[in-house]
């Protein structure tokens, strides 16, 4: 049915319980999982506040890089001893949501996995949602774990 499956992670507990719903179904698919994660660009500043320099560009993206590494490949051998076949990436510089519909597209996978907090009204409204923003604009099925 699904052969390969996206899996968005941020680290977080919640994101945690897609991973592992992820994990389950490709064991019992028998399937493939890529796991990702992203980091949003270099927060810019205005004004009188505070300039960046390159050093701190720097410090920021080799952070997020290693950051990601010990993410994805903590949950590649979560992977790996359920027998799941798992590939792994860190996509830097871009929006979650943005992020996981290029790369399900690029990757060419059938099923997206992804956790949701389940806000409803202003509450998603005001802290947005990436899995909202998935699900609306994604080709590729999606199933939201709570």
């Amino acid at each position: 049915m699904y052969r390969h499956i996206l899996v968005p992670t941020d680290g977080s507990e919640l994101a945690q319980k897609g991973v592992n719903h992820a994990l389950a179904l490709a064991k019992g698919l028998g399937s493939k999982v890529t796991i990702i994660t992203a980091t949003e660009p270099f927060p810019i500043m205005y004004g009188d506040a505070w300039v960046p320099n390159p050093e701190d560009y720097d410090r920021f993206a080799d952070e997020n890089r290693k950051a990601a590494s010990e993410l994805l490949e903590r949950i590649r051998t979560e992977a790996a001893k359920l027998g799941v076949q798992a590939d792994i990436e860190y996509i830097p510089d871009q929006n979650a949501a943005s992020a996981i519909i290029d790369a399900a597209q690029r990757l060419i996978c059938d099923l997206i996995v992804m956790s949701s907090h389940g806000r409803r009204g202003i509450k998603r409204t005001l802290l947005g949602s990436q899995t909202s923003e998935v699900l609306g604009h994604s080709s590729i099925p999606v199933l939201v774990v709570r």
